[in-house]
C-alpha cells in the first residue's frame, strides 16, 4: 500500500467507496447549487451577510466583519435576540401551533410543546428570573437532565439578556463547583434528580455540595423524580420551580434587543487537566452559524421531525438541539435517558413512534449498536428516516457503512460533521444535495469556511498529505475568547500557527480535496519516527467482522518510542480466542501496513467513555503504562475503567 509522509504525520488508510446524492434528494435540497462554494469563496462576507437575513434583526448590522486577529466581531451594530428568533417569531405565523419540542422521559412519560406553548413557558420563566433579580449581562448556571425545562430556562435567560452556563448533568459536584465560581453565577437551576438506566442521578445532592463556598444566592429546583430523589430543600435559598412558575403572569415579556456581540453563553470544555476553559459564544454570529448549518448540512424542511441525540450539556446540544433547529422553525425530539433502557431498541422505538426523519448521533453510539447487532433496529419501521448524521469524533468507515445499511437502508445520505465547542457549528461536512460522500470522510469545508492542513512549520501540505488541521479565516460562530482569560485564548488557539486557528486535530487531505480527521494531535502515536493517527488503526480493526469497537493508544517502548496497544470490544456472541489476536494484527497489516501492527490487543467488554460518547484514551494510556488514573468524573461509568485496570494488570502479572 502506498504511504504518504509529510514529515509529521503518516496517513495510511485508503477508502474507495463513493456515494453520490440521489437525484430526487438533490432536486429538493435546500442547497443544491454547486456554485455556492465558489460564491462563498469569492465573497465570504457577502455569503454570511446573505445567510444572516434568515434571522430576524431588531436593528440591521452595518458591518459584516471586523477582524483584529485573533479577535472577531460579526454583524457589527446589529441588534438581535436568540429567544425571539427561536420562539417568538414563529408564534406570529403558521408555526404557532406546530410542535416545537416532542419530549420523552426515560420512564416513558411524554410532553409536546407547540411553539406557542413553548413561548408561554419561556415568558413565565423570564418573569420568574427577573423576580429573582437576574439582570441583563448576568450569568446563570444550569445543571439539569434532558427535560423541557432546560431549553425553557436557556431561552428565558436569552430573552432577558442574561447568559447561561449549562453544566452537563453527568459532571461531579466538584466540576460543577469550579464552573459556578468561574462564571460568577449567583443563581443555579437544577432538578431534584434525573433518570439514567432506571437509576436516579442525584443532581440536587451534587448541587448542594457544589454551591458551598460560592456566591450563589438561590437554587431553583425542578421537580423531576419526586420522593425517590431524596432531595433536601434549603429554606431561604432553594425555590421550587413549578410552584414559582405557577405564580407567574402569562403576559408576554418583550425580548431584549442584544448587540450582536453580546454574550449568549459560556460553555466549559470537559478538559481533564488544568482549569476548565470557559468558551465564550456571542449572539449574532453564533445564531447565524447554527441556523445556516441546520438548513445546509441537515437540509431541514418544514415537515421534518429532527432528533439530535446529544445532551444539551455539550455544544452539540446547544447548537443542534436548541438554537439551530428552533431558529429554523423545526420540530425536535428530546429524550432523557439511555439508549438501552429498558431494552437496546429504545432509540429505534423513538424513531418509529414519532416518525423521525433526521437522526444525528455519535460514532461511539453507532459502534455500540453494531456490537448489539442489527436485529434491534430491524424490529422497527425506520422508513421515516431520510437523512443521517454523525458527530463527536471521526467515524470508522465500517461503522459508517453499518449506519447506512442497517439504519438508513441504503437510501439516506450521511452527513459526517467535523466541528468543536470552539467553532460553535459544523465546519467540515457534506451538503447532502451536492456532495459525493466517502465512508469515514467529513468531505469538504462548508461554504464560507476556510480550512487548511499544514506541516510543523505551518506550510500547507500537498494533496495526499497529512498534518495539523487549521482554519485560515474567521467564521461567524467562532469562540470570541476564554471567559476571564484572553491570554489563554491566544496561546491555546493562535500562538502555534500565527494567523491560523489551531484546531488541535490531525487531518489528511486526499487527492480530491476531501478531509479525513485523524483524531486529536495528542492521540497521535509515534512509532519508530512515524506519527500515526489512532483513527486509522481503529478503523482497520473495526473493519474486521468480529470487532464492534476499538481504541488505540501509544504505550512507551524502549526501542520504538511508542508501541501500539489496542483495546477491542467484540460483537456479541464472538468468542475470545488467542487465534483472533493473530488475525486482528494481520488484518491491520493487510489494511494499512506493517508499520501499524498492534504490539498487543486486549479484549474488553466496554471502553471508558464520557457520557457524550468520547473514548477516554488518556485513561487507557494510564492503564497501559501503570500510572495512577487521572480524573474519571466525566465518565459515563467510572467502574468500567477500574475493572479494565484490574484485568489489564492481572493479565501482565500472569505473563511475568
Amino acid at each position: 500500500m502506498a504511504q504518504e509522509t509529510t514529515g509529521q504525520f503518516d496517513s495510511l488508510l485508503e477508502e474507495g467507496r463513493r456515494f453520490a446524492p440521489d437525484p430526487g434528494f438533490r432536486a429538493r435540497a435546500n442547497f443544491n447549487d454547486e456554485g455556492v462554494y465558489a460564491r462563498a469563496a469569492a465573497d465570504p462576507e457577502g455569503y454570511w451577510a446573505e445567510q444572516a437575513q434568515e434571522l430576524s434583526w431588531f436593528e440591521p448590522f452595518q458591518t459584516v466583519l471586523k477582524w483584529d486577529p485573533p479577535h472577531a466581531e460579526w454583524f457589527v451594530e446589529g441588534k438581535i435576540n436568540a429567544a425571539y428568533n427561536a420562539v417568538d417569531r414563529h408564534r406570529k405565523g403558521p408555526r404557532r401551533n406546530k410542535a416545537a419540542i416532542i419530549w420523552e422521559g426515560e420512564p416513558g412519560d411524554q410532553r409536546v410543546l407547540t411553539y406557542d406553548m413553548l413561548g408561554r413557558e419561556v415568558d413565565k420563566a423570564a418573569h420568574m428570573l427577573r423576580e429573582l433579580g437576574v439582570k441583563k449581562g448576568d450569568r446563570v448556571t444550569l445543571y439539569l437532565p434532558m427535560i423541557p425545562e432546560l431549553p425553557i430556562a436557556m431561552l428565558a435567560l436569552a430573552k432577558i439578556g442574561a447568559a447561561h452556563s449549562v453544566v452537563f448533568g453527568g459532571f461531579s459536584a466538584k466540576a460543577l463547583h469550579e464552573r459556578i465560581l468561574d462564571a460568577g453565577s449567583t443563581l443555579v437551576i437544577t432538578a431534584d434528580g434525573g433518570w439514567r438506566r432506571g437509576q436516579v442521578v442525584p443532581l440536587k445532592a451534587n448541587t448542594d455540595q457544589a454551591v458551598e463556598g460560592t456566591q450563589v444566592r438561590h437554587v431553583l429546583v425542578v421537580r423531576r423524580v419526586g420522593e425517590a430523589a431524596g432531595a433536601r430543600m434549603v429554606p431561604g435559598r432553594d425555590i421550587d420551580w413549578q410552584d414559582m412558575m405557577a405564580a407567574m403572569p402569562t403576559t408576554p415579556v418583550p425580548a431584549e434587543p442584544m448587540d450582536s456581540e453580546a454574550l449568549l453563553f459560556i460553555l466549559y470544555t470537559s478538559g481533564t487537566t488544568g482549569k476548565p476553559k470557559g468558551i465564550v459564544h456571542t449572539t449574532g454570529g453564533y445564531l447565524v452559524g447554527a441556523n445556516t448549518s441546520l438548513r445546509s448540512v441537515f437540509d431541514l424542511k418544514e415537515d421534518d421531525v429532527y432528533w439530535c441525540t446529544a445532551d444539551i450539556g455539550w455544544i452539540t446540544g446547544h447548537t443542534y438541539v436548541v438554537y439551530g433547529p428552533l431558529t429554523a422553525g423545526g420540530t425536535i425530539v428530546m429524550y432523557e435517558g439511555a439508549p438501552d433502557f429498558p431494552d437496546r431498541d429504545r432509540f429505534w422505538s423513538i424513531v418509529e413512534r414519532y416518525g423521525v426523519t433526521i437522526l444525528y448521533t455519535a460514532p461511539t453510539s453507532i459502534r455500540t449498536f453494531m456490537k448489539w447487532g442489527p436485529h434491534y433496529p430491524a424490529a422497527h419501521n425506520l422508513d421515516s428516516l431520510r437523512l443521517l448524521g454523525t458527530v463527536g469524533e471521526p467515524i470508522n468507515p465500517e461503522a459508517w457503512m453499518w449506519y447506512r445499511t442497517h439504519i438508513g437502508h441504503d437510501r439516506c445520505p450521511i452527513v459526517d460533521t467535523w466541528w468543536q465547542t470552539e467553532t460553535g457549528a459544523a465546519m467540515i461536512a457534506p451538503l447532502p444535495g451536492l456532495t459525493v460522500t466517502k465512508p469515514g470522510s467529513a468531505t469538504r469545508p462548508l461554504p464560507g469556511v476556510f480550512a487548511e492542513v499544514v506541516d510543523e512549520e505551518g506550510k500547507p501540505v500537498p494533496p495526499g498529505g497529512a498534518g495539523y488541521l487549521t482554519l485560515t479565516r474567521p467564521w461567524p460562530s467562532m469562540l470570541r475568547t476564554i471567559w476571564g482569560d484572553d491570554d489563554r485564548y491566544r496561546r491555546t488557539y493562535w500562538e502555534r500557527f500565527p494567523g491560523r486557528y489551531m484546531a488541535g486535530d490531525g487531518a489528511h487531505v486526499d487527492e480530491e480535496g476531501y478531509y479525513w480527521i485523524l483524531g486529536r494531535v495528542d492521540d497521535v502515536i509515534n512509532v519508530s519516527g512515524h506519527r500515526i493517527g489512532t483513527m486509522e488503526i481503529e478503523s482497520a480493526l473495526v473493519d474486521h467482522p468480529a470487532v464492534a469497537e476499538s481504541a488505540v493508544i501509544g504505550r512507551a517502548h524502549e526501542v520504538k518510542g511508542q508501541a501500539i496497544s489496542a483495546f477491542v470490544t467484540l460483537k456479541e456472541g464472538v468468542p475470545i480466542e488467542e487465534e483472533l489476536v493473530v488475525q486482528l494484527k494481520q488484518h491491520v497489516v493487510d489494511k494499512i501496513g506493517a508499520l501499524a501492527r498492534p504490539e498487543e490487543i486486549f479484549f474488553t467488554v466496554e471502553l471508558p467513555k464520557t457520557r457524550s460518547g468520547k473514548i477516554m484514551r488518556r485513561l487507557l494510556r494510564d492503564i497501559a503504562e501503570g500510572r495512577a488514573l487521572g480524573d474519571t468524573t466525566t465518565l459515563a461509568d467510572p467502574a468500567v475503567v477500574e475493572e479494565l485496570k484490574r484485568r489489564y494488570e492481572e493479565r501482565y502479572e500472569e505473563r511475568e
